[in-house]
Formats: structure tokens, sequence, C-alpha cells
């Protein structure tokens, strides 16, 4: 009930004008981890501290913002058991998992998502060879998450999109890209994979985050080019999204703790960008109630 209270108190608000800084109602990309969980073999960093739900939650409650979304996280691969077990508790919260195709049943993903999964994530991004999403292990899982009405949740470089995300409009699941579609830098908007993005969310099974803007030089930049500035580049994919995909198929994530780049990005900064990159406060609400609408329907 406070919930909705405060969510009906911030519409009113944002319709009559009164506050064009009013704080998201859910952020749709973030993480939570302990400095002990297991890392994948491919594991393209190590983390050596803890972020866990409970700092997570303190931050949304000190930015005013009433939900969360956790992204699992691509340096611990299958373990989603730290997630799972704080989604349990919260529930504001929600998450997608990563999970191995050939052994997740049908019983499996159900107890998921009673436990508030809402999505599978494939983490492709620094892949040097993609699996077969046409495969008969890959068909029988897109189907599940059809069938359980979930989404598939993708992080790849916007180079490599466009056949992953044939397969998966094929399978007929709803599909969430990550990072503005992470196009070629060089290429910005003119990325066919980006491109790609803008005609699949046209169709209308497919949304876009406008989220990790910091990370749009590359997948290697938080190394190679740590002081770089994405900014210029975020500015104008917002731009071109907001224009032509609209508020309905577009999301936005903190992608905090910004993991490879603590230090160098804040919770402030996150939401100064997304003021910055769809400056119409009412453009903003009704990304809040897509969010809602995909992640807490």
């Amino acid at each position: 009930m406070t919930v909705h209270m405060a969510t009906d108190e911030k519409e009113q608000k944002t319709a009559s004008g009164e506050q064009d800084d009013l704080p998201p109602v859910v952020d749709c990309h973030a993480h939570i981890f302990q400095e002990d969980m297991p890392l994948s073999s491919n594991a393209w960093t190590r983390t050596d501290y803890s972020f866990t739900a409970d700092d997570y939650l303190a931050l949304l409650d000190q930015y005013g913002i009433h939900f969360g979304v956790i992204s699992g996280l691509s340096i611990t691969g299958f373990y989603n058991d730290y997630m799972i077990s704080e989604l349990r508790k919260h529930k504001r919260l929600r998450g997608t998992a990563i999970v191995s195709p050939a052994a997740t049943d049908r019983y499996s993903l159900e107890r998921m998502r009673d436990d508030g999964i809402v999505g599978i994530r494939l983490q492709l991004a620094r892949m040097a060879e993609l699996p077969d999403f046409r495969s008969e292990e890959y068909n029988l899982l897109f189907r599940r998450v059809r069938d359980l009405d979930w989404h598939v949740h993708v992080a790849i470089e916007g180079p490599s999109l466009p056949p992953v995300l044939a397969a998966l409009e094929e399978s007929g699941v709803k599909v969430v890209i990550d990072h503005f579609g992470h196009p070629d830098p060089k290429l910005g908007v003119n990325c066919p994979g980006y491109r790609a993005v803008l005609e699949a969310a046209e169709r209308g099974n497919t949304w876009v985050k406008l989220s990790g803007g910091f990370r749009l030089l590359g997948t290697a930049a938080w190394q190679t080019d740590p002081n770089g500035d994405a900014d210029k580049i975020a500015d104008d994919l917002a731009r071109d999204l907001v224009s032509h995909v609209g508020p309905e198929r577009l999301l936005w994530g903190s992608d905090c703790p910004f993991v490879g780049y603590e230090g160098r990005i804040t919770f402030d900064y996150a939401l100064d960008r997304f003021r910055r990159w769809v400056p119409d406060a009412r453009d903003r609400w009704r990304i809040s109630q897509t969010a809602l609408r995909l992640y807490f329907g």
C-alpha cells in the first residue's frame, strides 16, 4: 500500500509539472555479491569487496527509488545462489539468472520464479565464439522462458548482436538488450547491431536499457582507456532511442556498484545521466512505468 501511494503521488506531481527531478521508480540494472563468491573460468575481473542486498537497498532508500532488478553477475557464471537467497527475503527486488541451457529443467525455473527471478541473462560479452542459439538445448530453454512469460536479457557487443537477436526473435521470447546495445564506439548509431536493436524494438517484443553509458568505449576500456569520455556516444544513442523507440520500450539502470569503474562512477552520476539522456520528466516517468510492467507486473 505504501509503495502504491508513493508512486501515485509521483505520477500526480509529474503530470502537473511540479517536479522535474523525481527519482526513477525502478533501477533495472544492478549487481549484488559477496567477496568470496566463486568465479567462473572466464571471469574478466575479480572484486575484492562485497556489495550486499542490504547495501543496495540502503542506496535505493537514500535516493528514493522503490524497486531494483539484480542482473546475473558475469564473473560468477552460473552461481545464482546468493542473489536468489536475497530475492527471497526482499520483495522489492527481482533478478535475472545466468543458467546452463543443458541443466535447467522446468521445475528449477518455476522455483526460481517463485523466488523472484523474472528472466535469464545471456552473458556473451568478450566471447570469442558464441553458442548456437538455434540448437535443441537452447530451443528448449527459450521455450521454457517463453512459457513462464520471462525475458532473455542479453549482454553482447553490438557488432555480434544481429544473429543472436534474430534467433531470439524466432523463439518468441521477450528480449531486453543491455547497455544501449553496446554498439561499436566508432559507429555509434550507425552500428548494424544497434540498427537491428531499433528494428526489433519497433516490432514490439524487445526493450533496451539506458544503462552503463560509461562502458560504451568498449568492454576492455576500463583498463585500456580508464579516463575515456563515453558521454558523447551515450548522449547520441539516448537521443536516438527516445526519438525512435520511445519510453514504452526503454528502461533505466544504474549498473551499480560499477564493477571495474569503482571510484570513477557514482550513483549520483548515474542518476544525472538518466536526466540528461531523457530530459522530459514525463518520459522518465513513462520509462518507470515500463519497468514496473515488465519486472513487477
